[in-house]
């Protein structure tokens, strides 16, 4: 069986793609630049996959015949306040989170269609509890959970299946990176936006970088999406990884107040 996997460089993408080649797939693994390819080791294809650029998707499509199945897992995620989150910032958040893939998924459909094959999206449980300052990202995955909701029906009557994973608190290179990227991004607020909210984004960071250091490992992810790929009948849906049932199911039943005052103690700032 063949399979893209998109943002192949790092964490999710990275153990996804090397577990799927060790199951014996024929893995395209889809990476922004060629150091990240040579990384991957001899196992996977590599193919220079920027799911913002319509030229490279483009490419793809073309360089890659049969496709069994497609997993979306390219993301980034921006956080703010969103009354001073640069729009340039939000947009980017939603051009790859959301119409990237998307994009991809047109471009693929008629070959997963051909094969009857699978298209696994790595969504989150952002998509059902956002957290203050969050919500650039987990906007995104709640349009793209409901996206996939979409598809899935849509497909249905071709025999693709539409599958969404929702990983909890999982530790990738990602966590390091908001990090490193705390004061830029305060910068990014101005002198109003820190005033404002300097300290409880700090706050809401340092908890944050707490809960996913602490959380699961990228490969229980990537097991989850061998599952998707290979079960008979694929759940619609695989809450994985530390906290991923117990956040999936606050967000659903617990009353909005109470889950706000929830939220803003277990990150310090109630």
């Amino acid at each position: 069986m063949s399979v893209l996997v998109t943002g192949a460089s790092t964490g999710i993408g990275r153990a996804s793609a090397l577990l799927l080649a060790k199951e014996g797939f024929t893995v395209y693994a889809g990476v922004r630049k060629e150091a990240d390819a040579e990384a991957l080791g001899p196992g996977v294809v590599p193919v220079l996959l920027d799911v913002t650029d319509g030229e490279q998707i483009a490419a793809a499509g073309e360089r890659i015949g049969r496709l069994d199945a497609l997993v979306n897992n390219a993301g980034i995620g921006v956080t703010g306040p969103v009354e001073f989150v640069p729009l340039e910032a939000l947009r980017r958040q939603y051009e790859v989170n959301v119409f990237g893939q998307v994009a991809l998924t047109q471009v693929m459909l008629p070959k997963l269609r051909a094969s009857k094959g699978r298209v696994v999206t790595v969504g989150s449980v952002g998509s059902w509890i956002t957290l203050p300052f969050g919500g650039p990202l987990c906007s995104s995955k709640h349009a793209i959970r409901s996206l996939n909701d979409a598809l899935r029906m849509e497909l249905r009557p071709f025999g693709v299946a539409a599958v969404l994973i929702e990983p909890g608190s999982i530790h990738t290179d990602a966590v390091d990176k908001l990090e490193d990227e705390l004061e830029p991004r305060l910068a990014s607020l101005g002198a109003e936006g820190r005033r404002l909210y300097g300290a409880a984004y700090r706050t809401m960071v340092a908890g944050g970088l707490r809960e996913e250091r602490a959380g699961s490992s990228p490969e229980v992810v990537a097991r989850a999406v061998l599952h998707a790929l290979t079960a008979r009948r694929p759940r619609s849906r695989y809450p994985v990884g530390r906290k991923s049932r117990l956040m999936s199911t606050l967000g659903r039943v617990v009353p909005q107040y109470t889950l706000d005052r929830l939220r803003l103690r277990a990150l310090g700032l109630s």
